[in-house]
């Protein structure tokens, strides 16, 4: 039940979170999760491989971590996140 409440909070924050017209996630040969979440504007969800969904603003991205912002869900929080412990990252493309 509590992954149903999680993935119903997830589709509602996408549903109401603002994104850029035209958003676009591309995937070259070479591109890791790094300069995939490098190449993003705006808000993502990066699902980790514990199962937990993030979404936020991308803020910096390094080797070895990211910094996501205005968590949705969690106000006036960030996260520090591995990008080892990164499984996917998910972007909303188009408006409804």
């Amino acid at each position: 039940m509590n992954k149903t409440v999680h993935a119903l909070l997830v589709a509602a924050t996408f549903a109401l979170s603002p994104v850029a017209h035209g958003a676009e996630l591309r995937v070259a040969e070479n591109d890791t999760v790094e300069s995939v979440l490098k190449a993003q504007k705006g808000r993502v969800t990066v699902r980790l491989r514990s199962g937990q969904e993030l979404s936020g603003t991308v803020r910096t991205v390094t080797g070895k971590m990211l910094h996501l912002g205005a968590l949705s869900g969690r106000e006036f929080f960030d996260a520090a996140i591995p990008i080892a412990s990164i499984e996917a990252v998910i972007v909303r493309t188009r408006e409804q």
